[in-house]
């Protein structure tokens, strides 16, 4: 197997919900680690450092909102890519996760093709940049 595209925090508490994502991205060359409440996310991202987080907003213990709020709070959390993912797929969801910090959103049930089509907008287009820096 070739080099990872890059580390993704799966933050998912819903264990098919996120096998299902881990399964997809790993396929796609993806390194993945996983969190189950928004706590553990933040500590990952702390701990891990990774490229880009898949962040579900409704998690036990503390929530995606909160969990963004805080991983925006970090020094490595700053510019990081946070993807919100939700089933509320309501009119000002899309907004609201914006207005939290989250760089995007994506709403279940999504498909790999919509998962991977957000990820690689984000991942491909920074390692772009990186090239073009050096």
């Amino acid at each position: 197997m070739g080099k990872s595209k890059g580390l993704i925090l799966v933050v998912e508490d819903e264990p098919n919900n996120r096998e299902l994502a881990i399964k997809i991205l790993n396929f796609s060359g993806y390194t993945t680690i996983y969190a189950v409440n928004g706590q553990e996310a933040v500590e990952a991202v702390e701990r891990k450092k990774p490229d880009l987080v898949l962040m579900d907003l409704s998690l036990p213990i503390m929530d995606g909102w909160e969990a963004t709020r805080l991983i925006r709070d970090l020094p490595q959390g700053k510019k990081l890519t946070i993807i919100a993912v939700t089933a509320h797929a309501m009119g000002g969801d899309r907004e609201s996760a914006l207005q939290a910090g989250c760089t995007d959103y994506i709403s279940k049930p999504y498909s790999p093709k919509q998962l991977l089509e957000v990820i690689d907008r984000y991942l491909i287009q920074a390692g772009r940049d990186e090239e073009n820096d050096s």
